[in-house]
């Protein structure tokens, strides 16, 4: 006869099996037919301390894609090992039908892929439009088509074109970051932690200018510590806990699960 203890971890297993079964469901019905950025098995760290552990991971073509999770969960190191700044370890990761792990950020970059660090993301003593035409740097010529287009969906960038980003808000900071990545038109952009250190009534006006670069064609991949606000806007989330993944589904879904909003969205 098994103890009451083996019982309850009997139980736990099972529980714990049929929430796996569960996202696994969820990620097949959610998942795209073709993959813009397929991430599989992957693991990878920094030097030789590994972060995340056969992670899963999909963003389709013109797709909008959340990744959540508590602290330490590895979610911005999901973003850097896309652009190749982790040490790669195993598993595969592919963007538009090529492999590119193991690839530096300077090839990753030529391959169609813009990447926005959540610190550090602009060159202080250069001014906002000196910071686009470094987006470019790849490039022969300035793209002015392309500066117009930054312009147009950045209205502010426009206004401090001749003052020096160091002297800029947050929130300006931010969008001119987000701007030179744009600049080289990626097919997906990785933006990690775009809301952080912002005031809160510049939140919103922050998912509203990522909302349209996504509306405009762009794929978003995004690490974000604002979870609700961030799942109410994409088309799948990720929940990520301990470098692996816990759960996927569409961004609503998750909102809804009563397990992800007791665990990780505050009930």
């Amino acid at each position: 006869m098994s103890s009451e203890g083996e019982q309850v971890d009997a139980a736990e297993s099972a529980t714990e099996t049929e929430r796996s079964a569960g996202a696994t469901r969820a990620a097949a019905a959610t998942l795209p037919e073709d993959s813009l950025l397929q991430v599989r098995d992957l693991d990878a760290g920094y030097g030789d301390l590994q972060i995340l552990t056969d992670v899963d991971m999909d963003v389709g073509d013109g797709e909008y894609v959340t990744i959540v999770g508590p602290n330490g969960a590895g979610k911005s190191t999901v973003m850097k090992s896309v652009f190749g700044l982790t040490s790669y370890m195993g598993g595969t990761i592919e963007f538009a039908g090529e492999s590119i792990h193991g690839r530096s950020p300077d090839e990753i970059i030529h391959e169609g892929i813009g990447y926005v660090p959540q610190n550090d993301n602009v060159f202080e003593s250069l001014t906002v439009r000196e910071n686009l035409e470094m987006g470019a740097y790849i490039l022969d010529e300035v793209p002015e088509d392309q500066i117009e287009w930054v312009y147009e969906r950045f209205p502010i960038l426009r206004e401090r074109s001749d003052q020096r980003a160091g002297t800029m808000s947050g929130g300006q900071r931010q969008m001119l970051a987000m701007g030179r990545a744009l600049m080289l038109d990626p097919d997906l952009l990785l933006l990690d932690e775009p809301s952080a250190g912002l005031a809160p009534d510049l939140v919103q006006e922050m998912f509203d200018r990522i909302d349209r670069i996504n509306d405009d064609g762009t794929a978003i991949l995004m690490v974000e510590q604002n979870a609700k606000q961030a799942l109410r806007r994409c088309d799948r989330g990720y929940v990520l806990v301990n470098g692996e993944n816990a759960y996927v589904d569409t961004g609503e879904a998750l909102l809804h699960d009563e397990q992800v909003r007791k665990d990780f969205l505050g009930g």
